[in-house]
């Protein structure tokens, strides 16, 4: 069975790191966070898996239950939010047969093609290298650092001037440096990375812009190979009442890179593998909400799920107060 670690703070705050296999999870004694638990491993140059096995069993515990009662955290953190680097790679998906062949008819019609158009053909041809060879360099964005990250439950906040708030459903690779440098793969986790996307389609130079937004974790990070399909369900409820809901694709079976192309292309930048930061990096979705005309308003809650994941991505969507944003000359 699949491993899963979670992170956990009591009513009294103290923290704790919860391992999970299937319906049973217990506490790993020792150890307050992934991160710590991680460390341990790469020190001792073992898995994370050997890690939580010579730990020991704690005592067992109801992850659903926990969940429910607000008790689990992002699955990674680091004590200093500017040590955590959000990140993420688009035109990765494949999406369905009916929308790639759409794709192609109108690449082949147009005169001239546009830039995504011609990011994305490139990736269906070369975002897949052999083995030891280097593919196709993706769509890269950043999207802030560790401040910006939001835990099972919490609100994702679009600022006061945000023209739009809109979910993405995709996987999120967790990722810490090394003392050597080394990018090492946690695993993955279910993830909502959460932009503006009327801001995006005003221009699409202004993609940058609409990226500079929070993102949210599912609670549980997955460890181990990464499961080449992955199939889940991407929602959006107001009032209690779900007002639009679609199933989403991932994995790399479903995408045009494959993850070990995705990570070179950014862990080639020596300013990302500084040792001890923390990334965590969006792998990129094909479907969204706003795709299909549906405008969100605060109060809306984001709920995204799949297996083998047991737990969803649910967060409540709500806007900033505007900031005093005058510079102070000194």
């Amino acid at each position: 069975m699949t491993l899963r670690l979670l992170q956990h703070r009591s009513g009294i705050g103290e923290r704790s790191v919860i391992a999970a296999q299937g319906d049973a999870a217990h506490f790993v004694p020792g150890f307050s966070t992934i991160r710590a638990l991680a460390l341990r491993a790469i020190a001792g140059g073992i898995g994370l898996a050997q890690a939580v096995e010579e730990a020991g069993q704690g005592g067992s515990v109801d992850i659903a239950a926990e969940y429910a009662a607000g008790r689990l955290l992002a699955p990674i953190d680091h004590e200093d939010d500017a040590h955590v680097l959000m990140t993420g790679t688009g035109l990765t998906h494949l999406g369905s047969a009916e929308g790639r062949d759409k794709m192609h008819r109108e690449a082949a019609a147009a005169e001239k093609q546009t830039d995504s158009m011609r990011m994305f053909l490139e990736g269906l041809e070369g975002g897949k290298p052999a083995p030891g060879q280097v593919g196709q360099q993706p769509e890269w964005f950043y999207k802030g650092d560790g401040s910006q990250l939001v835990g099972p439950g919490d609100a994702l906040t679009m600022p006061s001037f945000a023209k739009d708030g809109g979910e993405e459903p995709e996987l999120a690779g967790i990722y810490i440096i090394g003392d050597d440098g080394r990018p090492y793969r946690l695993g993955l986790a279910l993830a909502n990375e959460f932009s503006d996307h009327v801001t995006e389609r005003h221009n699409y130079l202004w993609l940058a812009h609409s990226k500079l937004r929070q993102a949210a974790l599912g609670p549980e990070l997955l460890v181990g190979d990464p499961p080449a399909h992955i199939e889940g369900s991407s929602r959006v409820l107001r009032a209690g009442q779900v007002i639009w809901e679609k199933p989403f694709l991932s994995g790399e079976a479903n995408m045009s890179h494959s993850l070990a192309n995705l990570e070179h292309h950014h862990f080639k930048y020596a300013l990302f593998r500084r040792p001890g930061d923390v990334h965590v990096h969006f792998f990129g979705t094909a479907t969204l909400s706003f795709s299909d005309g549906v405008t969100t308003q605060e109060g809306d809650v984001f709920e995204i799920e799949a297996a083998p994941f047991t737990l969803p991505a649910r967060n409540p969507l709500t806007r900033a107060q505007p900031a005093d944003l005058a510079v102070q000359p000194l």
